[in-house]
C-alpha cells in the first residue's frame, strides 16, 4: 500500500522513488492528477539530476486542449515494493503520477487539508475478504 498526504491546496500528493542512472533512489512527491493518462511526469531539471536517457518523442492534449510535443524518457521507479521500468513524460509542472501508473490500484483521498490518500493494489483486497 502507498500513502500520502492532501496539501493545503487539495492536491493528493504521493512519494514516487525514482532511480538514477546510477541506481540511486530519490524519493519525489508528486500530485495525482486523474486527468493524465500517462505515468509520470517530472521537470526536465529533475531528468537530467537523474542522468535519464530521452528515447523518444510523443503529441500529447493539454488540459486546455491545446496539443504539444513531450519528451519522454525511461526511469526505474520503485512502486508499491516492486521496481518498474516507466515511461515519464518531460514537463514544466509539478511531478505528476497519472492513471497509466495507477491502473490495477485502489486510489482513495480523504479530501481535507491533512487528509490520508491510500494507493492499494487491487489483487491485494481479494487477499484481505
Amino acid at each position: 500500500m502507498i500513502h500520502g498526504i492532501v496539501s493545503e491546496r487539495r492536491e493528493a500528493i504521493v512519494v514516487v522513488d525514482v532511480e538514477d542512472s546510477s541506481g540511486v533512489t530519490h524519493s519525489i512527491p508528486a500530485v495525482i492528477d486523474t486527468g493524465f493518462d500517462g505515468s509520470l511526469t517530472l521537470p526536465v531539471e529533475a531528468l537530467k539530476e537523474l542522468a535519464a536517457s530521452r528515447f523518444g518523442r510523443i503529441a500529447i492534449i493539454l488540459a486546455d486542449g491545446s496539443e504539444s510535443l513531450c519528451d519522454v524518457y525511461k526511469l526505474q521507479i520503485v512502486w508499491d515494493g516492486e521496481r518498474r521500468v516507466i515511461e515519464v513524460d518531460a514537463a514544466e509542472t509539478a511531478p505528476l503520477v497519472g492513471m497509466a501508473l495507477l491502473e490495477g490500484f485502489i486510489l482513495n483521498v480523504d479530501v481535507v487539508e491533512g487528509g490520508v490518500v491510500t494507493i492499494t493494489r487491487r489483487d491485494s483486497l481479494s487477499a484481505i475478504i
